[in-house]
């Protein structure tokens, strides 16, 4: 078992950091969705173009359909 600070949970330590995260759990915060996230949801809602358009332009989108 590793040694690890009484403050941080298991799943903390063992995760990956919240820069390399980049928002992949939460749909919220200062920038919302990541671009791949609104990548996909824009696949399954069969979104023309998608590979070609920005991360606003996706959601904006996305948003629509």
């Amino acid at each position: 078992m590793r040694s690890r600070p009484s403050t941080a949970s298991c799943t903390s330590i063992e995760d990956l950091s919240s820069s390399k995260r980049g928002g992949q759990r939460s749909h919220s915060g200062p920038k919302g969705r990541t671009k791949e996230q609104l990548c996909e949801e824009a696949r399954r809602k069969n979104v023309k173009g998608r590979s070609k358009i920005n991360k606003a332009q996706l959601l904006r989108a996305v948003e629509r359909k």
